[in-house]
């Protein structure tokens, strides 16, 4: 094996897989083998508590985007990624050297009371404007951080076989909670306003956490102490671990630059919609009402497409397949917004867009995590899921500000991302290739 490339290791803490199904009701839903149905459900539970606060909040954040100023969102967008180059060297410090058991909701605990903060800013008043710039920072990096620490720690969990045939079924959990979000905050908005709505949403985190404990001892077989000599330590390495590890592997950067041609594209049709919402739609409480709207049936639709099977889509038509389904769909939708640039074919776009995303392609990139090392699994897929994401959102957001200062409207700014879905088509292949032989030298 290259040099450069990081060392395969399947996780210990994994329960096994033998080739007889398991028993019992969870059985009938997902393709179980004895031994590892505690760990899927608590898994499934964490994944709809720790979404179902992350789209109460994202609701929130839209308005609030819109609030701070929609032609300061490219700033918005840049203090992000900004505040991911100090906060992932801390967890990356964090994790090597904790034990996954105490980093794990350590990490959640801290996003908590910053929320708690939130909440008091919020129902006091203090600076609305910067409070909702500050927000809008703050839920861009919460929810990109707490999702990736936890598919780090499946990943961690389960083995890349396993992968294949269940997370499908704990990414359909996600899709529960992130049913449940929206739906809450449409509905509670209008009697419990903001301020109940960030209340929410810290109780559903703290649900998350427990959750996340509940896993890790049903994945150790259900013991309560710290587990295997390799579960006592952190993963070692130091602050910067992500980034080298990264830098150092071919497979890593290419899953690095699926990330970035992923959100690159994704953002020049996001700040499209921004714009015109905030011209159609002047009421604060419409475009709460809205966006979790959207959010409910982006989320309805995952949840469907994942019920069909996201394990038997991968079984028959291939990993590759499930991670270039999201590359061609968003190909397709910029030339469709080239073609008609309003307001229902950019929410049309970015709502399919999100169902592929997080119905097909997301559970199918988290496998490719599944073979790499220890280490690479939470440092450099931190990395990858936070800096290298919000770079690329900050980078767009930059370039597409500029394009709209030079009088380019949304059409012309779709059709010259276009080719950007095709680079990403061709680095699919490619990594589907080196999973394959990463996967076959273990």
């Amino acid at each position: 094996m290259d040099t450069a490339e990081p060392a395969i290791a399947a996780s210990d803490a994994a329960p096994t897989a033998p080739t007889a199904p398991a028993a019992g009701p969870l059985a009938r839903l997902v393709e179980l083998r004895p031994g590892e149905g505690r760990a899927v459900a608590w898994a499934f539970a964490y994944f709809a508590a720790l979404l179902g606060g992350y789209y109460v909040l994202r609701a929130v954040r839209e308005e609030m985007g819109i609030r701070g100023g929609v032609e300061r969102l490219h700033e918005s967008f840049l203090a992000t990624f900004l505040v991911m180059l100090a906060a992932v060297p801390l967890y990356s410090q964090l994790v090597a050297t904790v034990p996954r058991a105490r980093a794990i909701p350590l990490v959640y605990r801290a996003f908590l009371a910053c929320l708690l903060g939130f909440l008091a800013l919020v129902s006091l008043g203090v600076e609305p404007a910067l409070t909702a710039r500050a927000f809008y920072v703050w839920v861009s990096v919460y929810g990109l951080f707490v999702v990736s620490v936890f598919w780090s720690y499946l990943a961690d969990l389960f083995t890349s076989e396993q992968g294949r045939r269940l997370f499908g079924f704990v990414a359909a959990g996600g899709s529960v909670g992130a049913i449940l979000g929206p739906a809450l905050a449409a509905g509670l908005v209008g009697a419990v306003g903001v301020p109940g709505l960030l209340a929410l949403a810290a109780l559903l985190l703290e649900v998350a956490t427990r959750c996340a404990v509940a896993l890790g001892r049903a994945a150790s077989g259900g013991h309560p102490g710290p587990g295997t000599p390799r579960e006592r330590a952190g993963v070692g390495g130091h602050a910067l671990t992500g980034l080298t590890l990264t830098l150092r592997s071919p497979y890593l950067l290419a899953l690095a630059g699926l990330t970035l041609l992923g959100t690159a594209t994704a953002t020049v049709v996001y700040f499209q919609q921004a714009r015109l919402v905030s011209a159609l739609l002047p009421d604060s409480a419409t475009r709460v009402r809205l966006f979790a709207g959207v959010d409910l049936a982006v989320n309805v639709a995952s949840l469907a497409v994942q019920s069909a099977g996201f394990a038997r889509l991968v079984r028959r038509a291939g990993l590759g397949t499930a991670l270039g389904l999201h590359p061609a769909v968003a190909l397709l939708g910029l030339l469709a917004v080239a073609a008609s640039p309003t307001l229902l074919v950019v929410a049309s776009v970015q709502a399919l867009r999100r169902v592929v995303h997080y119905a097909v392609e997301r559970p199918a990139r988290e496998v490719l995590f599944t073979v790499v090392e220890r280490g690479a699994k939470y440092q450099a897929k931190g990395f990858i899921d936070t800096i290298v994401y919000r770079g690329g959102d900050a980078l767009s957001a930059q370039g597409t500000a500029l394009l709209a200062a030079a009088g380019l409207g949304l059409g012309a700014t779709a059709l010259a991302a276009a080719p950007l879905c095709l680079a990403w088509l061709g680095l699919v292949a490619w990594v589907r290739r080196r999973h394959g032989a990463l996967e076959a030298s273990t």
